[in-house]
């Protein structure tokens, strides 16, 4: 077993919500690897930026919300934004001296002695720790919905996680599934190069038309809040808010790329098909479907409810005080990772002032 060392916190991920997170506790004070460590199993700084696809480019991205602490200015829109954003956070990690450990896999977080929690990793010391934010996020848990004959489709299946840009669907009949953002992008992006696109959604999509202001902002996140604070897991916000109905989307509608079809009822080996007798030939599904939070590394803490969420209080985990989600439910926007990170090393402080410290 891997030598054991002991800070006052972890942070596992180091993408919007763990960097915020680390920058907060440097100025509570903390100093890494002496107080807390941060802990990131990518490659590079980045967090899940780095691994959009090219031609998500700065200009296109909705809602960047700069690190506390400093801007990002003067970027070019036309490039990726996976460049921009990856070259914005290793700036940021070197100016405050944050020292990110990478590539660290956490394997589990355990119960450990004396009332600290023991974080058990792929590489280096395991750490003992009197708290622990996770700032894990959903990128690495894509979500893959199941259908009849699913296993049978002869063409390729691939997830939003793993888009390669639309030149690889050239000359290709392409089945898009999903209602959210990345769904519509990937099908204005991908329909002058295909053969031809179909759009499949559960539910009717649902656009928002007119300027989102700060109160239906606050509206929104409201209602995610209420079901992690039911134990239920988080919906995105933007499924809450609905997609802004833009000049891209409108023109989209005109040229019946945005013609949504109900969900297909089974895959078959050919394509799609519908119990009513429609059918769809295809050479590629593309599953827009979202994603899931990565917390299995907390699973032998036992903080899931019966309804498959983290019970959440602010960031704090109602099952464990000890435990802040950071970047979870009704923070798992970029400001809203800003001000999560900032009230979950508030909470930290009082409960690390509060607890006496073990022998």
């Amino acid at each position: 077993m891997n030598n054991t060392r002991e800070v006052e916190v972890v942070v596992i991920g180091a993408g919007q919500a763990g960097l915020s997170s680390a920058h907060h506790l440097r100025r509570a004070g903390f100093e890494p690897e002496r107080d807390f460590v941060v802990l990131d199993h990518s490659p590079g700084p980045g967090g899940a930026w780095q691994f959009r696809w090219p031609s998500l480019t700065y200009g296109k991205v909705h809602g960047m919300h700069a690190l506390p602490g400093m801007e990002l200015t003067g970027a070019d829109p036309a490039r990726p934004s996976s460049e921009v954003i990856a070259e914005y956070f290793d700036r940021y990690e070197r100016t405050f001296d944050l020292r990110v450990r990478r590539p660290v896999d956490v394997h589990a977080v355990r119960e450990g002695e004396g009332g600290r929690l023991l974080v058990e990793t792929s590489d280096g010391p395991w750490w003992s720790t009197r708290a622990l934010i996770n700032a894990t996020g959903t990128w690495d848990r894509p979500f893959w919905p199941r259908y009849p004959g699913q296993e049978t489709f002869r063409g390729r299946q691939l997830h939003t996680a793993r888009y390669p840009g639309p030149e690889e669907f050239a000359g290709l009949r392409v089945v898009v599934v999903g209602g959210g953002a990345s769904g519509t992008q990937h099908l204005l992006e991908i329909a002058p190069y295909a053969a031809s696109t179909t759009w499949v959604t559960r539910r009717p999509p649902v656009f928002r038309e007119g300027p989102f202001d700060e109160g239906a902002g606050r509206a929104a996140v409201a209602l995610v809040e209420e079901r992690v604070r039911q134990g239920l897991p988080p919906r995105s916000v933007v499924s809450v808010t609905g997609l802004p109905l833009n000049d891209a989307i409108r023109q989209g509608m005109a040229d019946g790329v945005l013609d949504r079809l109900p969900m297909f009822d089974r895959i078959t080996p050919d394509g799609v098909e519908w119990d009513d007798g429609r059918r769809v030939d295809a050479d590629v599904i593309l599953w827009a479907t979202g994603f899931r939070a990565a917390l299995d590394h907390l699973a032998p803490l036992r903080l899931r409810e019966p309804g498959g969420g983290v019970r959440v209080d602010g960031t704090r985990a109602v099952a464990d005080p000890r435990i802040h989600l950071v970047g979870y439910g009704p923070s798992a926007s970029t400001i809203g990772a800003n001000r999560a990170g900032r009230a979950a090393v508030r909470d930290i402080g009082r409960l690390l002032a509060a607890q006496p410290v073990a022998a």
